[in-house]
């Protein structure tokens, strides 16, 4: 075991294969043998951009936080653990027990330790040890693969929860990205009849519909938010009572505050640049709440239970799989816009399917899935 850790390093702008040595154990760690890690767009910027918001790389460091593993080794002190169990792994850890800690606000900590952002490694490798207390056992219904999207799957509810989205509402969902795509499925367990979801990509909109949205709208580059927020009003034919932002774009930002009726909230969850434009005056005078969301807060066991419960399906999400040795492959897929969700299986040393399609359901060759040619297997 200790000379094969393989981990998925950014250095100087790009992607190695490295070996490292398996992690010692501290009190209250655990050591997993990592199973599936999604890529998120953040490691995308990492790779590319050497940075993301205020986390900037400046030193070597191991990507991924979207993860589930099996445990192999628990330290002295772990009790609710044990070697065969299958865990979730919540990147976030309070280094202290600052203010927002104390009030559950952990998130908020600017202390906290986060797997895969600047200077923390994370988990795209073979073995990796974490704090026991923030590895959340999977129940048997549920596979490591769906556990590589708890973690997004969270984003979506604290989401929910900072929109405070109940039944009955209108939902306005701007991109249907990974994030934009939970978060309908979240607003449809919660009990939304009425959701609208807007993308530049007319696959990821045909998804959505499949997965639930009431209406679809194709946008581009040249969209005026205004009309926008029209179109928004017209098919639901009355004025959604909240927006969920899942792209960072100005433009999603200010269609979300024209649509929204006087009352209602705009929850900004993608990550754009650094400043924006918001039409300021029109949210001040119809009294539009505009709330920012960052990651996560105690969403873990719902999140689970939702998968348990199969309130939540998030496998038709994961269109692309790759083994740790073609991460590089997976990384190229995110950036490209291909797919939904593409995730690394850190425990083969080739892809799931190396041959067949991601589903392996068709026996055609994965390049003709990815052309859609494959007669029997809907990539997207």
């Amino acid at each position: 075991m200790a000379q094969d850790n393989m981990a998925l390093v950014l250095a100087c702008g790009e992607l190695k294969l490295e070996k490292r040595p398996v992690p010692e154990l501290c009190p209250g760690d655990v050591l997993v043998k990592m199973g599936f890690v999604g890529i998120c767009s953040s490691d995308i910027h990492f790779w590319c951009e050497g940075k993301f918001g205020d986390w900037v790389v400046k030193k070597p460091i191991v990507l991924g936080h979207e993860a589930a593993g099996t445990v192999c080794k628990v330290s002295c002190g772990v009790n609710h653990l044990k070697a065969g169990d299958k865990v979730v792994i919540e990147p976030i850890v309070p280094r202290e027990n600052d203010e927002y800690v104390r009030i559950g606000r952990y998130n908020l900590s600017p202390t906290c330790f986060m797997a895969g952002f600047p200077p923390d490694d994370g988990t795209m490798c073979r073995y990796y040890v974490h704090k026991a207390n923030y590895c959340y056992k999977l129940p048997e219904c549920v596979c490591l693969e769906e556990g590589a999207l708890v973690e997004p799957l969270c984003v979506a509810l604290h989401a929910c929860q900072r929109g405070r989205v109940k039944v009955g509402q209108k939902v306005f969902i701007c991109g249907a990205g990974p994030i934009g795509l939970l978060t309908l499925l979240v607003c449809k367990a919660i009990g939304v009849t009425l959701i609208v979801v807007c993308d530049m990509c007319q696959d990821r909109l045909e998804k959505a519909k499949c997965m639930g949205a009431t209406v679809v709208l194709k946008v581009d580059k040249c969209t005026c938010p205004m009309e926008l927020a029209q179109k928004v009003k017209n098919s639901l034919c009355a004025m959604p009572d909240i927006c969920l932002e899942c792209t960072g774009s100005d433009t999603c930002t200010q269609a979300g505050v024209y649509a929204v009726k006087p009352g209602g909230m705009v929850v900004l969850v993608g990550m754009g640049l650094a400043t924006a434009n918001v039409p300021v005056t029109h949210a001040t005078v119809r009294e539009v709440d505009i709330r920012g969301t960052f990651r996560y807060t105690n969403t873990w066991h719902t999140a689970i239970a939702l998968l348990a419960s199969k309130k939540v399906d998030v496998k038709p999400l994961i269109t692309h799989r790759f083994g740790l040795e073609q991460a590089q492959e997976g990384f190229e897929c995110v950036k490209k816009g291909a797919g939904i969700k593409v995730v690394i299986n850190c425990e083969q040393q080739q892809q799931q399917c190396p041959s067949l399609c991601p589903q392996n359901q068709c026996g055609q060759q994965q390049s003709q899935c990815q052309t859609r040619q494959c007669p029997q297997h809907s990539f997207f």
